[in-house]
């Protein structure tokens, strides 16, 4: 028999801020996260915004120095930093303080295991070795590099650090990479292989090097430079683009009655997971929207929950005119014109966290059903007349969540290389 999976704890790293009341609070008052860019190498690219986390050590600031010492810091990517601080803040939240993991038998810690990806190894990082590589030698290849580099080692890093002997898998799907890790740990309990795991994704890619190159490809917005704000607009009939956005998110899953006889408080179920491929273009989705509404199939198969049951989708949609469109297709397709349900994509307030944005979306999804609020669209004033609209899209303001029907959720994440991935999960 399968057994009920659940979410504990959440650790959340964003350009709103950090923790979970302090990130869903914003998220709730339609606030945004984006900023101008700032620094060298910027101004020479014609998108000059994105999601910066806001650093420093006041209230939701993220201090990265409370995490690592200096010398640690300079052995890691900035990405790993983030999915360690982010493992932390979500431990924590589900009753695992450095005490009590202290306190763990081998027998619990063989129990507990880490599926934690990164949609994007250090450009940065690696650009700059190499080139210290070919003006000084040798000699000035740090023995730290590879590791440095390997997408795995987030979850390597996570797992030594909090001595989690239990399963340790790293997915890099490009921006499913979070949905993907969710899902892959949901399973994992679900079968039997552990009892709880820290599922996530991380992304620290706003640099010049990989916002140039985003905007080589026509990807990022470009046409709310003087108003950072506004620039990330889903379903907007001025969307023209997606905007780039660093930070990670992590989520406790845990077997139901271990969580229950722990008393720990519970933010929702996870109850399907669905998986699809576009076999299309490497970077554009099929314009049939054929990819997203199989991965929502599959969840919903694999969750065993009919179509009415669903009464909220947090949509993948970056702000792309195709990609939106598309999705939106997709939805209206599987559901029809069900004035019942609300669909909204919250990266108008935080950009695109790439491979983090998928297990932040999870997190989002599991607070909406938690509170039964329904997260804004923020910048959305005028649907894309061409195309069809029909649903609920919470445009600006946050909606109560209708408690007659059963609340029944989807988030959805699409990457690159036509790869889709749908979480479905429910209150409790």
């Amino acid at each position: 028999m399968a057994r009920r999976v659940v979410i504990t704890g959440l650790g959340l790293i964003t350009p709103l801020g950090v923790g979970t009341k302090f990130v869903w609070k914003r998220i709730i008052n339609g606030e945004s996260g984006i900023t101008s860019t700032f620094g060298k190498g910027y101004q020479q690219i014609p998108s000059r915004v994105a999601g910066f986390i806001p650093r420093g050590n006041g209230v939701g600031m993220f201090d990265e120095d409370a995490v690592v010492s200096k010398s640690q810091k300079r052995n890691i990517a900035q990405h790993t930093l983030l999915g360690i601080a982010a493992a932390e803040l979500a431990l924590r939240e589900s009753g695992y303080s450095k005490d009590v993991l202290e306190k763990l038998s081998d027998e619990e810690r063989e129990r507990m295991g880490v599926c934690l990806g990164v949609g994007m190894s250090d450009l940065d990082g690696i650009a700059e070795t190499w080139l210290a590589f070919e003006n000084e030698g040798y000699r000035k290849v740090s023995p730290y590099f590879v590791p440095k580099m390997l997408t795995n080692l987030v979850a390597g890093n996570i797992s030594i650090r909090f001595g989690l002997q239990g399963p340790n898998h790293s997915v890099s799907t490009a921006c499913s990479t979070g949905s993907h890790s969710v899902g892959d740990a949901f399973r994992m309990i679900r079968n039997g292989d552990a009892d709880l795991m820290l599922a996530g994704g991380t992304d620290a890619q706003v640099t010049p090097l990989a916002m140039a190159a985003f905007a080589r490809a026509k990807a990022l917005s470009t046409k709310f430079n003087d108003t950072p704000e506004m620039a990330s607009r889903p379903f907007d009939r001025e969307r023209d683009g997606f905007v780039i956005a660093e930070g990670a998110a992590v989520l406790i899953l845990e077997e139901y009655e271990r969580a229950k006889q722990r008393g720990v408080d519970i933010y929702g179920e996870m109850l399907g997971y669905g998986m699809s491929g576009d076999a299309s273009h490497i970077t554009a989705p099929s314009e049939d929207g054929r990819g997203a509404f199989n991965a929502m199939t599959a969840a919903l198969r694999d969750a065993q929950q009919s179509l009415e049951n669903v009464c909220y989708i947090n949509a993948h949609a970056t702000s792309t005119p195709l990609g939106d469109a598309v999705e939106n297709r997709a939805i209206v397709r599987l559901f029809g014109s069900n004035n019942g349900l609300a669909v909204s994509s919250t990266k108008g307030a935080t950009g695109h966290l790439l491979g983090a944005a998928g297990s932040l979306e999870a997190a989002i999804t599991a607070l909406s059903l938690h509170t039964r609020e329904l997260p804004p669209t923020i910048n959305l004033h005028n649907l894309d007349p061409a195309a069809d609209f029909p649903l609920n899209y919470v445009p600006n303001e946050a909606q109560q969540l209708a408690s007659e029907r059963m609340p029944v959720a989807l988030s959805n994440s699409f990457g690159f290389g036509g790869t889709n991935a749908c979480l479905c999960m429910r209150a409790m």
